[in-house]
């Protein structure tokens, strides 16, 4: 299978990006930049679920990715309206 033969180049990848969001996400100069550095993080979380789940046949690593990426969504909203400075339920 294709996933399999590309795996390790697949990781790689995801952990560069991972460690450069990270980087972003220490040292970025605004909260704003730090939100979206650590949001790109869990996109690069998510899609190594994606690909774990891909690699093993196992579905439960989507159902994790799914599960993931709606709780990131929700606190990435939660945020960003703290940033703005509105009530969380405007």
């Amino acid at each position: 299978m294709i996933v399999e033969a590309f795996l390790p180049i697949f990781i790689f990848i995801i952990a560069l990006a991972s460690s450069l969001a990270l980087v972003r996400a220490i040292l970025g100069p605004t909260a704003p930049d730090r939100v979206v550095a650590v949001d790109a993080f869990i996109s690069l979380t998510i899609a190594t679920f994606v690909l774990l789940g891909a690699f093993y046949n196992q579905v439960i690593y989507l159902d994790v990715a799914l599960i993931y990426s709606v709780f990131a969504f929700i606190s990435t909203v939660a945020v960003s309206k703290y940033l703005e400075g509105r009530e969380l339920h405007d």
